[in-house]
Order: structure tokens, then sequence, then C-alpha cells
């Protein structure tokens, strides 16, 4: 209808992005199509200048945000080549950062390294981290040796991928449904053979048979390069099973301290896993294999069930919205003031996300945003700002008083969906 027509945009018009505050004067008006990018999200101010002087001297442009939602707004904006986290942030908790980024296909391809104290180490690498760096920094040439590990990562164009399944008509099928241009897939029969590949060549993630990896998996293992550069990086391993049974676990889960597991029954999860491990962007993969991918993560089942606030005074736009997230099985409440809004979450736990309209007479989505955060219990409940006026600073004020994300009317359905995806999909 015209009234939805005034709501939401066409899907293929971006929205207009503001300039988000340039705390230490980094290079973001001065980036070239060919340029290197290093975003760095972090607290601390004088390390981010340390960092970014160190980038610079590598040949990398920096971008730099002291908090963890404005990250994520320029790492939409600007496409870096690579990302420095820390998980202590003022605004987001880190791990979130790093769940958003990862939880959305067209983003997790990015290389993060986890710049944080040493108890974030396994959490981090587990959750998708190329890298991890602890603080407090014993020198400088840690940081080189940071860079550089993600320079050769980014620049090695071939990746390698060894498949150990002792079953033949097997080892050929997942050989083919891997391999692509720049994937090579190394298929073996048995751990021996494994461990002289590993030793051979540079692997990149290890696919191995269920069946055998309640095996003695030690050997596979190359050894922690940690020790000689102080920079942490673990080697995918990822458990495929044929079958629904889940394997005995025991034998390869002693292995956390130097690879991160994952586990999969099925041929499209396994081709999803290797592609996270791999850092592989989506959208530059086969036709065939970038939609098995997006159907999987693209699913109303993360939506399904949901229950989302829409706060709003006008009564047009949370009906057009709702119009929207009903078709996709989500449960509505509704607020068309900000006082009603926080009452609706202090009595219901069940709220996933709220979508939060920043014009509002009175009480304005600002001052709600505010007042929600002051509340223990929703401290960490997604919130995304809604505005009309996509005027320069809107986006930096709405993360200050407490949004994770940010939409401009008129909205467009299909990137509302994804913001709503990626939060919720946990």
């Amino acid at each position: 209808s015209p009234m939805i027509d005034a709501i939401f945009k066409s899907s293929d018009a971006e929205p207009t992005l503001e300039l988000i505050s340039n705390e230490v004067s980094d290079d973001r008006d001065y980036i070239g199509p060919d340029d290197r990018v290093l975003l760095v999200i972090e607290n601390d101010m004088a390390f981010a200048r340390f960092l970014l002087d160190t980038a610079r001297e590598a040949g990398w442009k920096g971008l730099v945000s002291s908090r963890g939602a404005a990250g994520l707004a320029l790492t939409r904006e600007y496409k870096p080549d690579a990302i420095t986290l820390d998980i202590n942030l003022p605004d987001i908790d880190g791990w979130r950062v790093l769940e958003r980024l990862k939880n959305d296909l067209a983003k997790r391809h990015i290389p993060i390294c986890v710049v944080s104290t040493d108890e974030s180490r396994e959490r981090a690498l587990a959750s998708g981290a190329l890298a991890f760096v602890g603080k407090p920094l014993q020198s400088r040439d840690l940081l080189d040796s940071l860079l550089e590990t993600v320079t050769d990562f980014i620049r090695r164009k071939q990746r390698t991928v060894l498949v150990v399944e002792p079953n033949e008509e097997r080892r050929t099928l997942l050989t083919e449904r891997l391999k692509e241009d720049s994937v090579e897939v190394l298929g073996v029969p048995d751990l021996a053979a494994a461990a002289t590949a590993v030793r051979e060549k540079q692997i990149d993630c290890i696919v191995v048979d269920a069946e055998i990896a309640t095996s003695n998996l030690n050997g596979l293992m190359p050894s922690e390069e940690e020790s000689n550069s102080g920079v942490c990086v673990r080697m995918p391993l990822i458990v495929h099973s044929f079958g629904d049974a889940e394997p005995d676990d025991t034998a390869w889960k002693r292995l956390t301290d130097s690879c991160v597991i994952h586990s999969s029954h099925s041929l499209d999860r396994l081709q999803d896993l290797v592609a996270f491990s791999l850092h592989r962007n989506v959208a530059r993969l086969p036709e065939a294999r970038r939609q098995t991918l997006e159907g999987l993560h693209h699913s109303d089942r993360i939506l399904d069930g949901k229950k989302v606030l829409i706060v709003d005074d006008d009564m047009r736009n949370i009906f057009a919205l709702s119009t929207v997230l009903e078709e996709h099985n989500m449960v509505i409440l509704s607020a068309d003031n900000g006082r009603d809004a926080i009452k609706i979450l202090e009595g219901d736990d069940d709220v996933a996300i709220v979508l939060m309209d920043i014009m509002m007479p009175e009480m304005d989505g600002m001052e709600t945003m505010r007042e929600i955060r002051k509340i223990v219990r929703l401290k960490n409940l997604p919130i995304v700002a809604v505005t009309a006026k996509a005027m320069k600073g809107d986006r930096e004020k709405c993360i200050e008083a407490g949004a994770w994300d940010y939409l401009s009317k008129p909205v467009d359905p299909e990137r509302m969906l994804a913001v709503l995806r990626a939060w919720l999909q946990r």
C-alpha cells in the first residue's frame, strides 16, 4: 500500500550513512580503493593510537572506534580488511560485537584479532577470531607480529583443506563438495597420511571423519605458533559425521588447546563451517554454494517465535513494521510511547529485541533507551534505533543512548530482517 511504501524503501537503495566521530584523527577521509584497511575497536585511546601508528608504518590505513556499536557501523560503511577488537568496551560487550560480525554472512569473512586480557583467549578463538594477543602487551614486536600474521593471511589467496576419511567413496564426495578455484582439498585415508600432509603443506582447515576422530589426534596438530611470536592462532578442526549418531568426543575434545573444534552432520553444514573457518567471503563463492549458505543463514528459524517490541508514536509505522515481521512468524508487541515500552520490558522477560523510534513526543527514543539501560536485566537487550532523520551525528547519539544498531527511515525491509537475524542468531 502507499502508506507502507512511504515507511519502507526499495531494497536496492542503501541508507545514507552519516559520519561517526573521529576520535584520534584516523584515515577514514583518505582511504582509496586499493588501500588495506585495519579497523581498531579499542577502549583505551592511547593504545588505539599506538595500534594506528603501527598499522600505518606497516602500510595499512587505519580506522579507530572506542565503542562497539560505532565499530559495527564503521565495518558496514568502510568494509575493512581486518579488525582488532578489545572485549572491554564502554557500550556493547565486545563478545556481542564479535558475535554480531560472525553471524553476518556479509562480514564474517573479515579476520578479527582479539586483543584483550588472557582469560578471553579460549572464547575468542572458539568464536571465530583469527588470532588472539594478550594484554598487557610485552613489546611493540608483538603488534608487528600480529599485523604480519594478518597480512600474510590476507595476501595468501589459495587455501588448503585436509580431509581425513577412510572410506574412498565418501572421501571423493567430500573432496568434490568442498573444492573451488581458490580452495585445494587434499583427501587422505588415515591419520598417518594426514600427519605427513600437515608437516609438508600449509593446511588451513582439517575435516576428520567422526569415526576416526575418537583416535589420538595429537600428531595431527601443528605445533602452536604462540610460543614464537606471542600471537595465538589455532587450527580449525571439523569433525564430520555422515550419520545422526553423536560420536564419543572424549578424544578430540582434548585438542581444544591446539585447535578450534566444530562438528557437522550434513554436507551443507560442513560447507558452511569450512567457508567460515577459511574466512571465505560468501559473496565471492560459486553461485550454487553461496545460495546454499544463504539458505542456511537466512532461514526464518532464527526469527520464528521471537518476540519483538516496536516502539513508535505513529500506529501506521507500527502496522507497517508488524506486517513484515509477522510474515516471518515473529511475535509483535508494541508501545506508542517510551514509558509504556519500559513497563512492557519490565513485565515481559521474553522480549528478544526492540525496534525503537527516536522521534517521539515527551519521552523520545534517546531518553527511553537511556532509562532501559539503567535496568540491570535489560543491559544486554538488543535495541535497534529507527529514525526518520539521517542527520550527521544521529547514529553516534543513538549509540551513546544505548542502541546497538541503527536503521534509517524509510526502512529497507531486507536490511531490517538482516539486522534482526544477526542480533538474534545466538
